[in-house]
């Protein structure tokens, strides 16, 4: 009988264990959902916990970078990063060579998919590693994915961790328009002024129209946070290429494309329906989110009052002044902190 790639998988991690080598560091395409899909394992013990990394985006993958912001934490924890469908090197190994609207068209992004993806992801992890259970940590459009995972199956998770954690797109998108034209007036910005009149209050018919607003939305976090350190994001050699640098821009285009959605391009938001406070109230597994006083995008005023109404085992909401949206030092060092809270067994 001819021996399965997650058997020789399995043999070769308890071959390692008894070998003493115990470090890992690997990147490979597995088949999950039916497609190629990416992800990289790195740490410095194969019996450390599992952090499984949900990024954002959606198409903001992070197996890409050299040394990215978690890399100090691989002494205590495997760390995986995943190209979700439509991202990255998973969005590359599966679209044609030439992406055009007949492609967005013929081709759109399920979230439910994507929630099974993840659940497969984690499966296959819980399997390979001979683990009952993997750390989820979510962040942006991760936490989205991040939650509905929790919600499918918490059996596979020790906890979630949801980082600038949406609520309800909608009105995501609705109040931190709201919140920059109150930042501009105050502010007397008239040329950003000038450009939320244009635009005019969400929704919105295109894509480009959302991606304008955001632009405006990270030019304001800017001032209420300290810049990630550089070194975060410098790109790996292996993936400073044409081909990757191609595919990761191109997915990125293609990721926001189904997140938004586009009238005139026939797409609709996967994220259109998603709001937490009807659907994900109940968890069966701790819940901790970690939120920067100054994110706009997915404001404390909503996701606070999301947070309260959780029913879970344990939940935990731990607001970090000196940071917005995204990924800074405060931030990172409060979910390593979390992290350590958690007793979790080898």
């Amino acid at each position: 009988m001819p021996i399965k790639p997650l058997q020789l998988s399995v043999i070769l991690l308890l071959f390692n264990m008894v070998a003493g080598q115990t470090k890992i560091s690997e990147e490979q395409f597995i088949t999950i959902g039916g497609i190629e899909q990416w992800i990289t394992i790195n740490g410095n013990d194969i019996t450390n916990p599992i952090i499984l990394f949900v990024h954002g985006g959606p198409g903001s993958t992070m197996s890409h970078y050299k040394e990215e912001p978690f890399t100090n934490w691989e002494k205590e924890f495997t760390l995986v990063h995943w190209d979700q469908r439509g991202a990255g090197k998973t969005f590359g190994k599966n679209a044609p060579e030439e992406v055009n609207e007949s492609f967005y068209q013929n081709n759109p992004l399920s979230i439910a998919e994507m929630t099974d993806d993840g659940i497969a992801v984690s499966t296959y992890l819980l399997e390979r590693f001979n683990k009952n259970k993997i750390i989820l940590i979510g962040t942006s459009w991760g936490s989205i994915l991040g939650t509905l995972m929790a919600q499918k199956n918490p059996s596979l998770f020790h906890a979630y961790i949801g980082h600038a954690q949406f609520v309800h797109f909608s009105e995501n998108i609705k109040n931190a328009y709201s919140e920059v034209h109150q930042i501009a007036q105050t502010k007397k910005d008239e040329s950003i002024i000038l450009k939320l009149k244009d635009l005019g209050p969400p929704p919105y018919s295109k894509a480009k129209t959302y991606g304008q607003l955001l632009r405006i939305t990270k030019q304001y976090e800017k001032e209420n946070a300290a810049p990630a350190p550089t070194s975060w994001f410098k790109i790996d050699p292996a993936y400073e290429n044409n081909q990757d640098s191609k595919d990761r821009y191109n997915g990125d285009d293609y990721s926001f494309l189904n997140l938004v959605g586009d009238v005139d391009l026939g797409i609709k938001s996967m994220v259109q329906n998603i709001n937490f406070n009807k659907t994900a109230q109940s968890f069966h597994l701790p819940v901790i989110l970690i939120q920067g006083e100054g994110d706009i995008l997915c404001s404390k005023k909503l996701n606070q009052s999301y947070f309260e109404k959780i029913r879970a085992p344990k939940k935990e909401y731990v607001l970090v002044s000196n940071a917005a949206h995204g990924l800074n030092e405060a931030i990172v060092k409060k979910q390593y902190e979390i992290l350590k809270s958690l007793y979790i067994q080898k």
